[in-house]
């Protein structure tokens, strides 16, 4: 494996930058560093100006919008993103339900979906997980009955991220109850719009309202929005499901927030000189980086492998794994350096051009809602316990 990146993949990072400089709007810039809280409209105009650019969809064939780009050029294109404290797009249709559409979809559903993911036009969000039924998701009991071109839907589902801004959600419902419970299970492509859909916010334990519960109260649904076959559907949510853990990674962010810290222990004193120089917080962060660097020349690895035809294996869960844990391992020692500058939440400092007044340094406001809402990471996406069965099972053959 070479480490050093190839003078094209060069040229390509600082197209990138070249972009992010260029395009980021005001509302987005210094992100890095404030964590700033972003409504919907942000969200859709980077998402059109990226769209423009013809980079929404890196993981797309060329023919249906993508980019054609390595697996190298996607992981610079996701790290410098990171870095620079862009938001990559809402993952749900660019980056999860588009791909597998392209696997498993109709024609006319490629058709009809695939531009509208492109264009911003449609919002997804994903109906997975349920109150019994997180990360032992085949015991999903949210039901649909056929009547004869349409499903009847009954049921609800949790955790619905950016429900509330969704104009569809595609959803995993029960069809049969024969046989295990992952050969009952369909997939479901649901207008937002469909009488009988109720949307109530769940305010996690950062105060935000990024999640939701979502009801289903006779919900009709005609089957031609049915990706596949009847009870075939726990194949195509896991294929789905391994893009959204690779993107959990997140080195560049990773990397954004390791600056950060650098920069805040640099200004923090204690016993009268910069937290930085404190032994024990430099090392702290040292092994932090270290850990980074760790995650990062694995992904090197895998991008080596997938590039040359090989198996990647669990490398999906790994970098879950490993991405989800580094987070909070930064978010931590943030608080740890703020100490009680971090106490405060004013949750009118997260909202771009505030004239409220900081409690303490400007970049505290956001350091406490950053660190609860990383508590959440471990678990989303299919908890690291899971994950960690996965990796036993494929790697150990346990």
């Amino acid at each position: 494996m070479d480490l050093k990146f190839t003078e094209a993949e060069e040229k390509f990072r600082q197209d990138v930058r070249a972009f992010i400089a260029a395009e980021l709007p005001d509302t987005m810039k210094g992100r890095a560093g404030r964590r700033r809280r972003f409504e919907r409209e942000h969200y859709l105009e980077w998402h059109r100006k990226i769209a423009a650019k013809g980079w929404i969809a890196p993981d797309w064939p060329v023919e249906w919008g993508g980019t054609g780009w390595t697996a190298t050029q996607k992981y610079i294109y996701e790290e410098e993103m990171g870095a620079a404290g862009a938001p990559l797009p809402l993952p749900f249709g660019p980056n999860m339900l588009g791909p597998m559409l392209i696997a498993f979809g109709s024609e006319e559903q490629k058709k009809h979906y695939l531009p509208r993911i492109v264009s911003g036009e449609d919002w997804w969000c994903q109906g997975y997980s349920e109150p019994g039924a997180g990360s032992d998701l085949a015991s999903l009991k949210t039901k649909a009955v056929r009547e004869g071109d349409e499903y009847v839907i009954n049921g609800q589902k949790i955790w619905t991220s950016y429900a509330h801004y969704a104009t569809h959600i595609f959803l995993l419902v029960r069809t049969s109850d024969e046989g295990k419970p992952q050969e009952g299970i369909s997939f479901l492509l649901v207008d937002m719009k469909t009488p009988g859909i109720t949307v109530r916010p769940i305010i996690s334990i950062d105060m935000e309202h990024s999640v939701n519960e979502t009801f289903f109260d006779n919900v009709r649904v005609p089957v031609a929005n049915r990706v596949g076959e009847e009870n075939k559907g726990w194949t195509y949510a896991k294929y789905l499901l391994g893009f959204e853990r690779t993107t959990l990674a997140q080195i560049g962010d990773s990397k954004s927030r390791l600056r950060a810290l650098k920069e805040i222990a640099t200004d923090q004193k204690a016993g009268g000189r910069p937290l930085i120089e404190d032994p024990v917080f430099r090392r702290r962060i040292a092994e932090i980086e270290l850990k980074l660097m760790a995650l990062e020349f694995t992904l090197f690895r895998y991008l080596a492998a997938e590039e040359a035809g090989g198996d990647v294996g669990a490398v999906a869960s790994l970098a879950k794994i490993k991405g989800t844990e580094l987070t909070q391992a930064l978010t931590e020692a943030t608080i740890e350096a703020l100490g009680t500058y971090a106490l405060p939440y004013v949750s009118d400092l997260l909202d771009h051009g505030t004239n409220t007044e900081p409690i303490g340094p400007e970049y505290a406001a956001s350091a406490m809602p950053s660190y609860l809402y990383a508590r959440a990471l471990t678990i989303l996406g299919g908890s690291n316990e899971i994950q960690r069965n996965i990796i036993a099972k494929h790697v150990l053959g346990l």
